[in-house]
C-alpha cells in the first residue's frame, strides 16, 4: 500500500505526515489492519526497539473533584461508586509506589483529582516525591495534579519530579463539549509551564466519546506541535454515573488504527497505551505493543486493570522485553534535548486534573467495518484495592 510505505519513510525521517494521510490511516479497512500494524511497527522498532516501558499509577487523592469533565468518574456530580479519600501521606504513597516498582515499573505517576494544586498541595506532593526517591534510587517520578499556577512547576522540579502530565484530551474545536469549568487554552498553558520548568512534558488524548476522525487528527497534530516527550492514548471507560456512560463506540480494530495514527504523527515519542486498553483492545492488546512502547502496569486511578503478572506475560509472549531502569526511554536526539519520557494517565488515564477521559464531541464515529458488538460493562471494574484501601495493590 503506497500510503503505508510513505508513512514509514516519513516516520523514519521524523517527518510529519499530512492531515490527509493521518485521516487515511483511520479510514483503512479491517482487511488492511495487519498491514497498518506492520507498517507502524517498523517505525516503533526503529526508534524504540522491542522495549516496553512500565509505569505505575498512585492515586494520591480520589474523587470529589469540582471540575465537570463529562468522561470522568471523579467529576462534579458523578454518582460512580468509586473510592473517595483525601491526600495520602508521603509514607503511604511511597509504600504504594513500592508495589509497582517491585513489579517492574521504572516510573511512578502521582495523580490527584482537582482543578489544580494549592501551594500547600505542592508541598505535600514534594514531600511525597522526596520520600519515594529516598527509598528507590533512580526511580522516575511524574506528577499529574491539574492546572499549574506560576512557579509551581519549578517547585515540583526542585523537589525531584522528572515529568508532568496534563492531557489535551480532545481537539480545541470540541473541547467545550466535554468541559465547561476550564478551557483547552488552560491545558496548553500548563504543558508550557512544565516545559519551561525543565520537566519532561507528557500530554495525550482520550478516544471513544463519539468523536470524528477529524477531531482525533486535530488533537494529535496539536500534541506534535506541543512536542511532549510522551503521549498517552486513553480509551474511554464509560463509567455508570457519568454523562458518557452510554458511549460504547470503540472496537479493538479502531483502537489499533488510532494507535498507529499516533505513532506515524509522533514517530520518536513515547506512545503509551493508557486507560481502557483492557476494556476495548481486549485480546488484541499484544498487537498494540507493536505500536506503543509504554503501558501502565496493573490498576488505574479509579478502575481496575489487568493483573500485573498478566501484563508481564503478555509482553514476553509478544516477543518484547521490559525496559530496564538503566535504559534511556527516548531516542538519543530527544534525550539529549532534556526529555525523559513521561508520565501519568488516569483512570482512563491521562487527564491532567483528574482521571479518565475521551476525545470529545457529539459527531458520529466514522463507520467501522466491524461495529462494536455492544457495551462490555462486565469489563468495567471499579478499583477496590491499593491506594486508599487496606488491600494489597495489583502490580
Amino acid at each position: 500500500m503506497d500510503l503505508l510505505n510513505t508513512l514509514v519513510d516519513k516516520g523514519l525521517r521524523r517527518e510529519t505526515p499530512t492531515r490527509e494521510e493521518a485521516l487515511a490511516v483511520l479510514a483503512t479497512s479491517d482487511d488492511d489492519l495487519l498491514d497498518v500494524v506492520t507498517a507502524a511497527g517498523k517505525v516503533r522498532r526503529h526508534w524504540f526497539g522491542r522495549r516496553v516501558k512500565l509505569n505505575y499509577l498512585v492515586n494520591l487523592k480520589s474523587g470529589l473533584c469540582p471540575e465537570d469533565c463529562s468522561y470522568c468518574s471523579q467529576r462534579l456530580g458523578s454518582t460512580a461508586g468509586i473510592l473517595k479519600y483525601t491526600w495520602l501521606k508521603p509514607d503511604q504513597a511511597s509504600e504504594a509506589a513500592a508495589a509497582g516498582l517491585a513489579g517492574g515499573a521504572k516510573r511512578v505517576c502521582l495523580v490527584a483529582s482537582g482543578r489544580g494544586p494549592t501551594d500547600r498541595d505542592v508541598d505535600r506532593v514534594s514531600d511525597t516525591i522526596k520520600a519515594i526517591k529516598e527509598r528507590h534510587e533512580g526511580v522516575e517520578v511524574c506528577a499529574c495534579l491539574g492546572l499549574l499556577s506560576d512557579g509551581q512547576a519549578d517547585r515540583l522540579r526542585a523537589a525531584g519530579a522528572d515529568a508532568y502530565n496534563h492531557n489535551l484530551n480532545t481537539s480545541e474545536a470540541t473541547y467545550g463539549d466535554i468541559t465547561t469549568t476550564h478551557t483547552y487554552a488552560d491545558r496548553v498553558d500548563t504543558v508550557h509551564k512544565a516545559h519551561a520548568a525543565g520537566l519532561s512534558a507528557c500530554s495525550g488524548l482520550i478516544a471513544g466519546m463519539g468523536e470524528r476522525d477529524e477531531d482525533l487528527v486535530d488533537v494529535v497534530f496539536a500534541l506534535r506541535e506541543l512536542d511532549p516527550d510522551s503521549v498517552p492514548v486513553n480509551f474511554l471507560i464509560p463509567f455508570e454515573g457519568t454523562p458518557l456512560a452510554k458511549e460504547w463506540n470503540l472496537t479493538p480494530q479502531r483502537c489499533l488504527r488510532i494507535l498507529a495514527m499516533v505513532r506515524f504523527v509522533c514517530p520518536d515519542v513515547e506512545v503509551r497505551i493508557a486507560g481502557g486498553r483492557e476494556v476495548h483492545l481486549r485480546s488484541l492488546q499484544p498487537l498494540a505493543l507493536h505500536l506503543a512502547n509504554s503501558i501502565f502496569l496493573g490498576d488505574y486511578l479509579t478502575s481496575e486493570g489487568q493483573a500485573g503478572k498478566a501484563d508481564l506475560e503478555m509482553i514476553a509472549d509478544a516477543g518484547f522485553e521490559v525496559e530496564g531502569a538503566d535504559e534511556v526511554t527516548l531516542p538519543e536526539h530527544r534525550a539529549a534535548a532534556g526529555g525523559g519520557g513521561c508520565g501519568p494517565g488516569a483512570e482512563q488515564t491521562g487527564c491532567g486534573s483528574h482521571a479518565g477521559g475521551g476525545v470529545c464531541g457529539t459527531a458520529p464515529v466514522a463507520a467501522d467495518a466491524s461495529a462494536p458488538a455492544g457495551p462490555r460493562t462486565d469489563l468495567v471494574a471499579v478499583r477496590r484495592r491499593g491506594a486508599g484501601t487496606d488491600l494489597a495493590p495489583n502490580a
